[in-house]
């Protein structure tokens, strides 16, 4: 999983899958689930994010895995 902030458009990704989206769904005003051909969600936009979400604290809980962080 990767989350991308753009600052530019003021943008928030969420990538869920490795696997192409086919197919785009807006649920709310500014929020995008995109799915991949058999209607799996593979990824989330989030337009306006820092209106929308706290950008400024991200907290993982037992997440199994490595984690990364890459800052601009």
């Amino acid at each position: 999983m990767k989350l991308n902030y753009y600052s530019q458009t003021d943008s928030l990704y969420i990538d869920l899958s490795e696997r192409p989206s086919v197919e785009s769904r807006e649920i709310s005003e500014g929020v995008v689930l995109d799915y991949d051909a058999e209607g799996n969600l593979v990824g989330i936009d989030i337009d306006n994010a820092s209106r929308k979400v706290d950008l400024k604290k991200l907290t993982f809980n037992k997440l199994p895995g490595i984690i990364q962080t890459n800052s601009a």
